[in-house]
């Protein structure tokens, strides 16, 4: 089973049931999955520091949490060269930016996309149309692209037979919002093998694409810590 390269580290143990991780073989790919209760677990959306400055790394949300331990992270959406959101980002309840509704350039712009939603005990994934229509007042709020399952059908534009493969990430979450299941793609997939493990495996009824490439997870109960690029929006939990 090939893993996107994970820096080996010594942990403090993680407490039971904090965040569920394993790793998953399906449909002749490896995938690893973060399950969080958002009903009980301290779920955020991290980017910058009290400065302004963009933390941009594990190590860096982990010292940010101050007195908390950071037990899950991963990366949770596009950003350009300085690492500031390509779409629709609130961290603690101040927008960043706003939401970008039409079609555009790569994956981002490939419609129908989502915005993934955090409160305080619940998080979503919406479809941005849906996002605009509901108005949801989220804590913390990432726009990303494309949606991979929209109220459990694929999306569209996926091919079965495309050729586009990376490592990928992304989030689903249940209908009544309690659960948000991460997962990262070990081996290089394509949208439609990604979307598929996510609806006919997870059986969630919505799941966002966060992005390829530069996919990475941090899981303290896998002792799992990829490493590379710095990154914009990362989302975690803390304990």
């Amino acid at each position: 089973m090939m893993r996107f390269a994970a820096l080996a580290m010594l942990w403090v143990a993680a407490p039971a049931g904090a965040v569920t991780c394993s790793d998953v073989d399906y449909a002749g790919n490896s995938y690893t999955t973060c399950h969080v209760d958002a009903a009980q677990e301290d779920l955020r959306l991290f980017l910058r520091d009290e400065e302004g400055e963009v933390l941009g790394s594990f190590s860096a949300v982990d010292d940010f949490a101050k007195g908390q331990t950071l037990v899950f992270a991963m990366n949770a959406g596009m950003y350009h060269d300085d690492r500031s959101p390509v779409g629709h980002y609130i961290q603690n309840g101040r927008q960043e930016m706003r939401v970008i509704p039409n079609a555009g350039p790569g994956n981002f712009g490939l419609l129908p996309n989502g915005v993934f939603c955090v409160n305080d005990g619940a998080a979503q994934v919406y479809e941005t149309g849906d996002y605009l229509a509901r108005n949801p007042q989220c804590r913390d709020a990432t726009q990303s692209g494309p949606m991979l399952v929209i109220n459990g059908e694929l999306h569209p534009r996926f091919l079965i037979d495309s050729t586009s493969r990376y490592l990928r990430n992304g989030v689903g979450t249940t209908t009544d919002g309690t659960q948000a299941v991460f997962a990262i793609s070990n081996n290089a997939v394509t949208f439609h093998e990604f979307g598929s493990f996510f609806r006919d495996y997870l059986k969630l009824p919505n799941a966002l694409y966060f992005d390829g490439k530069v996919s990475r997870l941090y899981a303290t109960d896998l002792r799992r810590s990829d490493f590379g690029f710095q990154l914009g929006p990362i989302v975690g939990v803390v304990e």
